[in-house]
């Protein structure tokens, strides 16, 4: 109980001397700040797209591509086929009528509100059923296009990010014009980002006939989804790959994610190496001002340990400082940060926000606090083992 006492007593004596030592704290709080600040800025772009890409995913959903495709790109269906899977065992009805939708996805180039520049952007033609089997998706501005007509709705991240997409607008893709005659919202997901119209429009716009690239079907539940697979791989008449709506974003949002986070961590951990080495620096220049101190505490009955402890408690409160000013930076300058990157499985661009997450600030925490436990274990030694008659005879 001693030492306790003693430690806390030297630690609080030392933390009403941190004015004095501003300079040398100033540096350490900033070089953990910088860390935290990176570190949380670069996830949050990772996990931003994640969220956008998994929010369009549910489990009781199915999309069916051409077996072997990667994505509805280089997916095709026939008519004929696609009516085989909206039939199919596992599948919703809602009276005679299977809870389906079959879709057509093609890259249209519409220039970038910021540059000017042309981007790949996702024009997809739908079914009726295709709302229904999106559960967060609402016209909020405008109507629903019509069948047979060459009419737009919008989502409103795209709408936000690209020009020519307000209601009632008119944009022409190749040879073909079209109206805008409404705005969706989904929940911040990735249909946001996308183009909807009449799917036997855009099959005639581009010369499909009657072939699609997926269907969507709604399940039963979610364990349908093996009958569903099962039931078409024991037809002979069709070859396709069944996976839930889920897993399908899940797999398209993985290798943009690792990526970020590949180049993401590396940074991180150079960054924090240079703020150990600032904290450190910081650390001895305060063991060495404090020379005086703490050899008088010495004189007087406080023991090594009380030393320790206090130096490792200055170097962790001054790191935690850091990461918490890092932390709210990267919450305020980057959180809801809207941008737009390329989907390297669909080849067009899909609009996110950056999302600093709780999960993200305590991982920078964490960090923060292992910077400031090595970068004060080393001076925190030092002062405990500083010899007293030395540093008497400084005074």
């Amino acid at each position: 109980m001693k030492f306790l006492n003693q430690a806390f007593a030297v630690t609080m004596l030392n933390l009403r001397n941190l004015p004095q030592r501003a300079g040398g704290s100033v540096v350490a709080v900033v070089g953990v700040a910088a860390v935290v600040l990176v570190f949380a800025a670069v996830l949050s772009m990772a996990t931003g797209f994640e969220r956008t890409m998994l929010l369009a995913g549910s489990d009781d959903t199915a999309i069916v591509l051409r077996s072997g495709s990667t994505a509805e790109l280089n997916s095709g269906l026939s008519n004929d086929q696609a009516l085989i899977v909206a039939n199919a065992p596992g599948v919703l009805r809602d009276g005679d009528s299977p809870v389906a939708s079959f879709e057509l996805y093609v890259v249209v180039d519409v220039a970038k509100q910021a540059t000017g520049a042309d981007a790949n952007v996702p024009l997809r033609g739908v079914q009726p059923f295709a709302f229904e089997l999106r559960h967060n998706v609402e016209i909020t501005e405008g109507r629903m296009f019509e069948e047979g007509k060459n009419e737009l709705v919008v989502g409103r991240a795209a709408q936000s990010e690209f020009a020519g997409l307000e209601v009632g607008d008119e944009i022409r893709f190749g040879q073909t014009s079209w109206t805008v005659v409404g705005a969706f919202e989904a929940d911040g997901s990735v249909s946001e980002s996308e183009l909807w119209t009449d799917l036997r429009v855009l099959q005639t716009m581009y010369n499909r006939g009657s072939s699609v690239q997926s269907v969507r079907v709604r399940l039963v539940g979610p364990e349908a989804i093996e009958e569903l697979s099962q039931a078409l791989a024991d037809d002979p008449r069709i070859d396709v790959d069944v996976t839930s709506e889920k897993d399908y974003y899940s797999s398209q949002a993985k290798p943009l994610s690792q990526f970020i986070k590949i180049v993401g961590y590396p940074l991180t951990i150079l960054m924090a190496i240079g703020a150990v080495f600032g904290a450190l620096n910081s650390m001895y220049a305060s063991v060495s001002v404090r020379g005086k101190e703490i050899a008088t505490l010495r004189a007087l009955g406080f023991g090594p340990f009380s030393v320790l402890v206090s130096t490792m408690v200055e170097s962790t409160l001054l790191s935690l400082i850091g990461g918490i000013v890092g932390g709210l930076l990267a919450f305020v300058l980057f959180n809801g940060f809207q941008v737009s990157t390329l989907n390297g499985a669909s080849f067009s661009q899909v609009v996110f926000d950056f999302a600093v997450t709780p999960d993200l600030l305590s991982q920078g925490l964490v960090a923060a606090l292992i910077i400031g436990l090595v970068g004060g274990f080393f001076p925190a030694i030092r002062a405990a083992r500083l010899p007293v008659a030395q540093a008497l005879r400084e005074l």
